[in-house]
């Protein structure tokens, strides 16, 4: 044995298991964050067009998981410690046995839109706010299913004795126990993330009873084993990705531009309740914090678009390289990105997406441009929405982070520091993270991070102006949203 399998063979292996819409990544990581290997799986659901549903089965979820743990254990030795993040709201149902008797219904199916009137009927917008952090009702929420299942399919509902989130099923499937955490059960609308429990009068409403659901631990805390390999609650999926993006406090965010943007605020209170807000408040996974989720339904597939259709003989660099050319402000051209509706700060599902101000000039660069400048604006917005102020830093992923010239142009809007990261996949090692917590190889979340987290390139402000496209934009805004 050399001296380097010597080395390895006494280094601590940490999995983080990132279960998403459509694929499965699974990631192992040493204690110093370095990842040593990588497995990615996809997978389609299950849809039913005449019916709207959306459905997977909930077994083919423990096999795809089950198989990347062994391959990634026979791949990279002994696996001391995994833990899971997953996508929100896919609710399973078991029976005595802990075997689904239902398909699991995923987050994206809309079959509860009347449960979710029903819901709203009774406790109305802002007491559900209040308690779970939520600011709509929609028939996406565990709760509206959970109340569709029992008017919809009482014959399933009598054998129900058990109900997960999908990170809930999946750490059962492993360990035997039955267990959640909070970030997890945020978006139900049946915990209460202000007293930390159950609420009841929400369960009494959708008729079942607190014995169907698992007891709640803190992430990042020890559940049981799965051959021999010590299994940590885990946390929501953008959540995980946010640690793993090195946001440890107020003064960072992580955002995300892939095909749409994300945004993820750490917070120390729930924000008060505002009726034209649709921004929901999450627990977050480091104690006393909340995370707030913001995002667009447009941001890389803007660009994408206009490449696809407009472009199609250019590479995504050389549409930054005509991008670049183009001076700050796009010569007076203004784009509003809403190909699919607005969603926040404003919520208009009918708004569309428009391009202001064109004129013989203005060529495939300017074009490009007004969508980055567009898709900044966005972002700016949203950050004077929630509150900018504290904010210093803006740890950037997706795949808009690889363009520099984006990145330059949302550090110039924003006016903050942006940075890229050295891991790309920031869900896995944020739970991978988690799972060196729960055995006792870093003292918390925020230690972890802090200690391992690396970032890459920095962007800061060079003071191009953008005062007056912003200020387009924003009246741009005003008068077609």
């Amino acid at each position: 044995m050399n001296e380097r399998d010597m080395v390895m063979s006494e280094t601590k292996r940490y999995l983080g298991l990132d279960i998403g819409t459509t694929s499965i990544k699974a990631a192992v990581f040493t204690k110093e964050g370095e990842r040593l290997a990588l497995r990615s799986v996809d997978y389609i659901l299950d849809t039913d067009s005449s019916t709207g549903y959306i459905e997977f089965d909930a077994e083919k979820y423990v096999e795809m998981c089950k198989n990347v743990i062994d391959e990634l254990s026979l791949e990279c030795g002994k696996i001391d410690a995994l833990s899971i993040d997953t996508q929100g709201e896919t609710i399973i149902f078991t029976g005595d046995d802990g075997m689904p008797v239902y398909p699991a219904i995923v987050w994206l199916d809309n079959r509860a839109a009347e449960e979710a009137d029903e819901i709203k009927a009774r406790f109305g917008n802002k007491r559900v706010y209040d308690v779970t952090g939520q600011p709509e009702i929609t028939a996406g929420w565990p709760a509206s299913k959970v109340l569709w299942m029992k008017k919809n399919k009482p014959d399933v509902f009598s054998k129900i004795t058990k109900i997960f989130m999908l990170e809930d099923y999946i750490m059962y499937r492993l360990t035997g126990n039955f267990v959640t955490e909070p970030t997890i059960q945020s978006s139900t609308i049946y915990y209460d993330v202000v007293e930390g429990k159950w609420w009841g009068e929400m369960l009494d409403f959708i008729g079942i009873d607190e014995s169907l659901l698992p007891k709640v631990v803190k992430s990042a805390s020890l559940v049981g084993e799965y051959k021999g390999i010590k299994v940590v609650s885990g946390m929501l999926d953008q959540i995980a990705g946010t640690l793993g993006a090195g946001v440890t406090d107020e003064t960072r965010i992580s955002e995300m531009t892939g095909t749409i943007m994300a945004i993820c605020v750490m917070t120390d209170k729930m924000p008060e309740y505002n009726p034209d807000s649709i921004i929901p408040c999450h627990l977050h996974a480091v104690d006393g914090k909340y995370c707030l989720i913001l995002w667009s339904s447009t941001a890389g597939m803007a660009l994408k678009w206009f490449k696809n259709n407009f472009a199609e003989n250019f590479s995504f660099r050389e549409l930054d390289e005509l991008a670049e050319k183009i001076a700050p402000g796009c010569d007076g051209l203004s784009m509003l990105p809403y190909f699919t509706g607005s969603t926040m700060p404003k919520y208009n599902p009918d708004a569309r997406a428009v391009f202001s101000g064109i004129n013989l000039s203005h060529t495939r660069g300017h074009f490009a441009r007004a969508i980055m400048e567009a898709i900044a604006f966005t972002l700016k917005q949203n950050l004077e929405y929630v509150g900018d102020s504290a904010i210093e830093e803006i740890r950037i992923t997706g795949g808009g982070a690889s363009s520099p010239l984006w990145a330059g142009i949302k550090s110039n809007v924003t006016g903050k520091v942006l940075k890229t990261l050295s891991e790309s996949e920031t869900a896995c090692l944020g739970s991978a993270l988690a799972a060196a917590v729960g055995i006792g190889d870093f003292a918390s979340l925020k230690e972890a991070v802090d200690s391992v987290v690396k970032t890459k390139k920095t962007y800061e402000p060079t003071g191009d102006d953008y005062t007056e496209s912003y200020a387009n934009y924003v009246k741009l805004d005003k008068l077609l949203n």
